[in-house]
C-alpha cells in the first residue's frame, strides 16, 4: 500500500543530510519528484555537497544544530518522514572526539527523538543504525539477524545500541511510528565522498596504485551500496506503517557478506593489480556475517547494485577527471565548526 501519491507529496526531512549517505537519499528523492528538506550543522564544513539542489524548488536547507531544540523545531513542525542519520559516523573519529560524540551521538540524538515523539505530524521515523553492533561473532558460517546478541566494540556502535534501545522501548502511541535500520558498511560514489570505507579505499588505491595496507584480511562484514540504502529507505517511508512500527531491519543483501580478501579479488578483476601488503594486528577486531532475510521477507527488499558496479562507478569518474575534484576524507578525520 503506498501512502503518497503526486498528488498528496509529503516532506521527508533528512537530519544530517548533507553527507555521505545524506548526499545520495536528496538525489534520489528529488528524483522522485519527493520535496526534501536536509538538517544539518555542517560540522565538516560540507555545504559544497549540496549546492546543486540549493536551486531545486523541491529543496530546503537549514542550518541547524540537533542538540538545540530551538533551532529545529519549527522545522519538524512542516515534516512527513525523518530520516536521522546525523552524528559522528565511524570508529575513528568517535574515538578522537570522545566528549564530542556523546553530546551528538547520545545525547544529542535522544532529544532529537523525544522531540519527534511529540509532534503528531511525524508520520515516520527511521534511525539509522549500524550492523557493527554486532561486533564479533566466534560462530563460525552463522548469519546474524535481528534477534542475535549484540556486541558493540566500538563508541560508536555502543552509542548506537544505546538510542536502539531507548528508541525501542518508547510508549506506543498512533502518531509516532519509528523503524530502526541496521545499515551494511557502504560503498559507492556520492557528491560527499568518502575513501575510508572499505570498497572505496580499496578501489581508490588500486587506481592510484598506492601501496596498500590491508589489517585482518579474513575478517567478514556486510556491504551496500549507498543507492540500495536509497531505495530501501524509501520503501519504509511508502510502504503500510504495520509493516515498519518499531521494527528493527538488518539494511544489505546475504550475498554481500565479504572478507577484506574476497573484496580484494573484486577489485582486482576490474583494476591492474596492486602492491597488498596483508598484516595480521588486530586493528579492526569485527568479524560478522549478516542474515538479511527480514528486510527482503517483510519489505520485499533486495538490493540492486553489486560491489563490481560501485568499483566501476569510481573508476569510470577517475577516466572522466571527476574523481581528483572529489572532495573526500580518509581516515584522519578533523572537526571544523563544531559547538563543544
Amino acid at each position: 500500500m503506498v501512502l503518497m501519491t503526486e498528488n498528496n507529496k509529503k516532506n521527508i526531512i533528512l537530519v544530517g543530510g548533507a553527507g555521505y549517505i545524506g548526499t545520495v537519499l536528496i538525489e534520489y528523492f528529488l528524483e522522485k519528484n519527493l520535496r526534501v528538506t536536509v538538517i544539518d550543522n555542517l560540522l565538516y564544513s560540507n555545504k559544497f555537497a549540496i549546492k546543486k539542489y540549493i536551486k531545486n524548488k523541491n529543496f530546503k536547507f537549514y542550518k541547524a544544530d540537533m542538540r538545540d531544540k530551538n533551532s529545529y523545531k519549527n522545522i519538524l513542525k512542516k515534516g512527513y518522514a525523518v530520516v536521522l542519520l546525523a552524528g559522528l559516523v565511524g570508529d575513528p573519529i568517535t574515538k578522537k572526539y570522545k566528549t564530542l560524540s556523546k553530546s551528538i551521538n547520545s545525547l544529542g540524538v535522544r532529544r532529537f527523538i523525544e522531540t519527534c515523539y511529540k509532534l503528531k505530524n511525524i508520520n515516520r521515523l527511521i534511525f539509522v543504525s549500524t550492523c557493527s553492533n554486532y561486533g564479533l561473532s566466534n560462530k563460525k558460517n552463522i548469519l546474524l539477524n535481528e534477534n542475535s546478541k549484540l556486541n558493540p566494540l566500538s563508541i560508536y556502535a555502543k552509542q548506537k545500541v544505546e538510542i536502539e534501545k531507548f528508541l525501542i522501548n518508547l510508549k506506543k502511541n498512533k502518531f509516532f511510528s519509528p523503524c530502526i535500520l541496521r545499515f551494511a558498511t557502504a560503498f559507492g560514489l556520492s557528491p560527499r565522498m568518502r575513501f575510508d570505507l572499505t570498497v572505496n579505499h580499496f578501489t581508490k588505491s588500486f587506481i592510484e596504485k598506492e601501496t596498500l595496507e590491508v589489517y585482518d584480511p579474513n575478517t567478514w562484514r556486510p556491504y551496500c551500496h549507498v543507492k540500495d540504502f536509497a531505495r530501501l529507505i524509501h520503501k519504509v517511508i511508502i510502504c503500510e506503517k504495520k509493516l515498519i512500527n518499531y521494527q528493527i531491519f538488518n539494511a544489505g543483501n546475504n550475498k554481500n557478506n565479504f572478507t577484506k580478501k574476497g573484496i580484494l579479488k573484486k577489485v582486482q578483476k576490474i583494476l591492474p593489480r596492486n602492491n597488498v601488503i596483508f598484516k595480521k594486528k588486530d586493528v579492526d577486531r569485527r568479524n560478522y556475517r549478516v542474515d538479511f532475510a527480514k528486510v527482503k521477507k517483510l519489505l520485499k527488499f533486495t538490493t540492486k547494485y553489486s560491489l563490481e558496479y560501485g568499483i566501476n562507478e569510481i573508476f569510470k569518474s577517475y577516466k572522466n577527471k571527476n574523481f581528483k575534484r572529489i572532495k573526500y576524507q580518509l581516515g584522519n578525520y578533523t572537526v571544523k565548526n563544531a559547538r563543544k
